[in-house]
């Protein structure tokens, strides 16, 4: 229930950026809010708890590279969410597990069979049904949420090196801290006012999602495995047409449904296959036999 919730965050994240993009407001400047407010809620809940070490990362190039890619992550993210309807930018999201797999190869040495191999192949056939590059259909801005989808992945790949290194407030601290500061003279630059009370009340809303989504997900991983909760991050197609229907007057096409479909089946073979390796018990050792006398 922690990680459905977290889901629904992550939604929230998606549908306030697109509301404060096409509101108006640049898109460097809402990444920098969304972070900015994650950042100071973060200080403000952990601070007190553990003080300045929140600060104190073990592996500092590890965990900055980490929010480089989360950070980057987002800008494409956030200009595809311009033009595209959320189920779109969703369903491309959902072939992250596929991504993350081909590059845990090289980068982490990890062996991939020939199963998992033809479960990526089916995932990446389901992620070309949806951005139909042959098509009208296709837009110029599905090269962004194909953008997202590989930095993400990054993001994903430097999350497993740090796990069990790093406590959940520095994550939570540097991964919103570093883009926050990154992005300031940018967002500066380009800063276009709120203009209505409803823009300041998105804006507060993404932030809040972002801190909050991310607390519930980590409180999640540490009650139950990550492959229990790996399938929970697909209910976010549900909530993704949800919100593009009641708030954005979109309604997902037939491709986005049947490419999700198939996407979500790759995905969910994949996370089958890893789980059962993890709990496939060691041949157990023979037991001596005792000579009849």
């Amino acid at each position: 229930m922690l990680m459905v919730l977290a889901v629904i965050f992550f939604t929230g994240i998606d549908t306030s950026a697109k509301w404060l993009s096409i509101s108006g407001l640049p898109v460097i400047q809402v990444v920098f809010l969304r972070y900015f407010v994650h950042f100071l809620l973060s200080m403000s809940i952990y601070i007190p708890q553990d003080g300045l070490s929140v600060f104190r990362s073990n592996v500092p190039k590890k965990q900055f590279l980490r929010s480089i890619f989360l950070l980057f992550s987002t800008i494409f993210n956030f200009a595809a969410l311009k033009y595209l309807p959320i189920t779109v930018t969703t369903t491309i999201a959902f072939a992250g597990p596929i991504v993350t797999t081909l590059l845990a190869i090289p980068i982490l040495g990890e062996k991939v069979g020939i199963h998992r191999i033809i479960a990526v192949v089916v995932g990446f056939f389901g992620v070309l049904l949806v951005i139909q590059p042959w098509g009208a259909a296709f837009h110029p801005a599905m090269i962004l949420s194909l953008g997202n989808l590989i930095i993400a992945s990054g993001y994903f790949i430097m999350t497993r090196m740090i796990a069990g290194l790093e406590s959940n407030a520095t994550q939570q601290v540097w991964g919103s801290g570093i883009p926050s500061i990154g992005l300031a003279p940018f967002a500066l630059f380009l800063w276009v006012w709120p203009e209505t009370l409803q823009q300041w009340a998105v804006i507060v809303a993404m932030g809040s999602f972002g801190a909050f989504g991310h607390m519930a997900s980590t409180k999640a991983h540490r009650l139950a495995d990550a492959s229990l909760l790996a399938p929970m991050f697909y209910t976010q197609v549900f909530w993704a047409a949800v919100v593009g229907i009641l708030i954005f007057n979109t309604w997902p096409t037939i491709w986005t449904l049947s490419g999700g479909a198939v996407i979500i089946c790759s995905g969910i073979y994949i996370w089958h296959r890893e789980r059962r390796k993890r709990k496939r018990p060691l041949a157990p050792t023979p037991e001596p036999q005792l000579e009849s006398v």
